[in-house]
């Protein structure tokens, strides 16, 4: 079975919340992806709620392509302590810290439910997991952990 990277960090190492750059890969037409390791709560010691976090994924997939060029996709850990951030091109860990932070300050200060997009039947898998207000909860945490640009040490941006 292939080695996958997120499955190799020491995860008793790194400092949350933070961003990380996992990789940059070309492919063979010139095309460059960078895939970003957001992650909000330390590993092993906290975890998202499902409902907080659906929430959060949903509104991370507009707010962060409002604020950053070349936004694929932003898709959630497993273990509820984060998420995946694939981007054409490349960015710095402080430009995509930056964006995170925006996002969730708009997320905790601004977002309203009418703001919240795929909550029925029709546009998401789980409509009725979803909690604006643990949503918010968290984005405030995180916020007041600050985001660090390294995974390591803390720079908080």
């Amino acid at each position: 079975m292939a080695k996958v990277e997120s499955f190799t960090l020491d995860h008793t190492k790194v400092k949350a919340p933070y961003v990380r750059l996992i990789t940059v890969e070309h492919g063979a037409k010139g095309d460059t992806i960078s895939n970003f390791d957001l992650r909000l709560v330390q590993p092993n010691e906290n975890a998202i709620p499902t409902a907080g976090l659906h929430t959060i994924e949903h509104l991370l997939a507009g707010l962060l392509r409002d604020r950053l060029d070349g936004v694929i996709d932003c898709s959630p850990f497993g273990c509820r302590t984060g998420f995946h951030l694939i981007t054409w091109g490349e960015h710095s860990t402080t430009e995509v810290a930056e964006a995170l932070k925006s996002s969730l300050d708009a997320i905790a200060n601004d977002i309203e439910w009418k703001d919240v997009q795929g909550t029925d039947k029709y546009s998401c898998g789980n409509y009725r997991d979803h909690s604006l207000f643990s949503a918010k909860e968290w984005s405030k945490q995180i916020l007041e952990d600050g985001i660090s640009d390294d995974p390591f040490e803390r720079h908080v941006i």
